[in-house]
């Protein structure tokens, strides 16, 4: 366990850290880092934040891919981030489709609890940052703030939530995240 006053970050991955696709990511090949995330990452790892990757990958379970290709897929984002400097420390995933209504799937917040578990941050201290409706519902689930970058699916919903922080991508994002900015100095997403 960790200090419960060090920063953590969890990530949504598809449309957060690369581009989404509507048929998956089905190969290293398929997966293109979004432009300015690497540098985003590094910058966050020399602040000292953790990132944890929280994310579902229906994929799996429809049998488009398997854990292995899956894990294939992470260790080109992983190298990518890391040549930046940057780092992912853990992975939260959830392989079932939204009909298996399991507890991990977002929107549903089981893979934010455990990592809370695991990592012992404060959730009201916590930022989960996505870039879907889901990902927003899930960080609320378990007591974090939700942000949304529109670099995924459309955000269109978030007018229905002004106080939900809305970034054009995750580099806009850990500009505010790391300055001055007072929506990240206390839980101001409530």
């Amino acid at each position: 366990m960790i200090d419960p006053s060090r920063r953590v970050l969890l990530l949504d991955r598809d449309g957060v850290l690369n581009r989404d696709r509507p048929d998956y990511v089905k190969s290293p090949e398929e997966l293109i880092v979004l432009p300015g995330v690497p540098e985003a990452m590094a910058r966050l790892h020399a602040a000292g934040v953790i990132c944890l990757l929280v994310t579902n990958q229906a994929a799996i379970a429809k049998g488009i891919i398997s854990f292995e290709i899956l894990g294939s897929i992470h260790a080109r984002l992983f190298r990518a981030i890391e040549e930046a400097g940057g780092r992912i420390t853990q992975v939260y995933l959830c392989p079932h489709r939204n009909e298996d209504r399991c507890g991990c799937r977002k929107p549903r917040s089981g893979n934010i609890l455990r990592a809370q578990q695991d990592w012992g941050f404060d959730p009201a201290r916590t930022w989960m940052v996505g870039d879907a409706q889901r990902d927003y519902l899930a960080a609320r689930g378990a007591g974090c703030n939700g942000a949304i970058v529109c670099s995924g699916h459309e955000a269109a919903w978030v007018k229905e939530l002004p106080q939900v922080p809305v970034f054009d991508n995750l580099p806009r994002f850990v500009d505010a995240y790391l300055s001055d900015d007072p929506r990240f100095s206390s839980t101001t997403d409530r």
